[in-house]
């Protein structure tokens, strides 16, 4: 149980990038629209995330310090504030998609209107980063987001043709929708995989638990761990959707859908755990954007900050906290459908995310902060291939959008 929960911190941050409100619609529209299709994506996201988030781990490790505050000493205050306005837009609009992701599993529980709860999703979550302890917090949302395995679950209950999976996985194919289709999708999932704001929160959080250079084996193991265990659960949601929806051709759109695959599996039982996961996942994913908002700002102004200092000596820092807060709320009370509002979110994540892995990468290689444990050849060859891979993702997004009307 210690071992369990000394990797929780890698388990909320990879639960806020893979199976966040967009993600938990946009992986089950993916297994609907393309089976297994898009199975490759979420492998090369896992990979990617994995390598870059065990360099964020080991420079805050190493260092003590967490990344974007070194990006702003390496790079230079311009080249860090242009970094920090897109990670803040693209985190912001985030934490709002994650309160109505929040709000919409309340209301599939209580069939009570979303935009009545927004308010009080976005208390609930303030309330919690403001007095709930840092391990507290990683631990209980972390583990509740596990809830999701539920869809594993079904899985293993739905009559599945495990070998028509495998063919859709190891043959993707555009089923009829459309290459353009298709390739926005794959670079919507990609972006999901690998959103900026959860390395930020990956590596301020081994500051806010005192990572030292003896801590490495933990950051590996949160990192080996959390992210993957993050994409299998993404997966899940695509093999579920890919059962039950996929031979129809049904299309989805709202949560109340996605939780379908364990309805048929476990009837009244199966839609409650659903609901509580769907909670669990969203508030946690909204915990950890609130918290990498205030993180990028602190650390590049050079404030006090973290959850660890009490709210009077790092009043800057609890001050963006509650700003973003409201003004996730107060774009959420527009009646902007949250689920769309994170499709846009992701295309605006793929297009900044050169802007985050770049100085990662020259961090990981810079001697004067990380000493002898900067990247090796073999990390620095995988870093240098996925960048590229990141540039073409960003590159592709927007043209994708537009010829494609959001992969519609």
């Amino acid at each position: 149980m210690k071992k369990l929960l000394a990797v929780t911190l890698g388990v909320l941050s990879a639960i806020g990038g893979f199976v966040d409100i967009g993600d938990l619609v946009a992986a089950s529209q993916a297994g609907a629209r393309f089976g297994m299709g898009h199975a490759w994506v979420l492998l090369v996201g896992v990979l990617g995330i994995c390598a870059y988030a065990e360099m964020a781990g080991r420079i805050a490790a190493v260092s003590g310090r967490a990344v974007f505050d070194l990006v702003r000493e390496r790079l230079g205050p311009r080249v860090a504030l242009l970094n920090l306005v897109a990670s803040y837009l693209v985190t912001v609009l985030t934490l709002a998609a994650e309160l109505g992701g929040v709000a919409l599993a309340l209301q599939l529980a209580s069939r009570v209107s979303y935009l009545l709860w927004a308010p009080v999703a976005a208390f609930a979550v303030w309330l919690v980063l403001w007095r709930m302890r840092f391990q507290v917090m990683e631990r209980v949302f972390g583990l509740a987001g596990m809830a999701l395995v539920v869809f594993a679950v079904a899985l293993l209950w739905l009559p599945t043709d495990w070998s028509a999976l495998a063919r859709g996985a190891l043959q993707p194919g555009a089923a009829g929708q459309g290459w353009g289709t298709y390739w926005f999708v794959a670079v919507a999932l990609f972006a999901s995989t690998v959103s900026p704001y959860e390395v930020f929160f990956f590596s301020s959080g081994g500051v806010e638990e005192n990572w030292s250079a003896t801590d490495l084996a933990n950051a590996r193991s949160n990192v080996l761990i959390g992210f993957p265990v993050g994409g299998f659960l993404a997966l899940s949601l695509v093999a579920t959707a890919a059962v039950v929806f996929h031979p129809t051709g049904m299309s989805l759109s709202t949560l109340d859908q996605v939780a379908v695959p364990v309805v048929i599996a476990f009837g009244g039982v199966g839609l409650a755990i659903a609901a509580l996961a769907f909670f669990a996942v969203t508030f946690g994913a909204a915990l950890e954007t609130g918290l990498s908002a205030a993180y990028t700002a602190a650390q590049y102004f050079g404030w006090q900050w973290g959850k660890r200092v009490s709210p009077r000596d790092a009043a800057r820092f609890h001050s963006v906290l509650l700003v973003s807060v409201l003004l996730g709320m107060l774009l959420l009370f527009t009646t902007i459908d949250p689920v769309q509002l994170t499709e846009y979110m992701l295309v605006l994540s793929a297009v900044v995310l050169p802007l985050t892995y770049l100085p990662i990468l020259i961090v990981a290689n810079d001697r004067t902060y990380l000493g002898d444990r900067v990247n090796g050849r073999l990390l620095n060859l995988f870093g240098a291939v996925f960048l590229v891979v990141i540039v073409a993702a960003s590159v592709a997004a927007i043209p994708l959008a537009i010829a494609t009307g959001l992969g519609r």
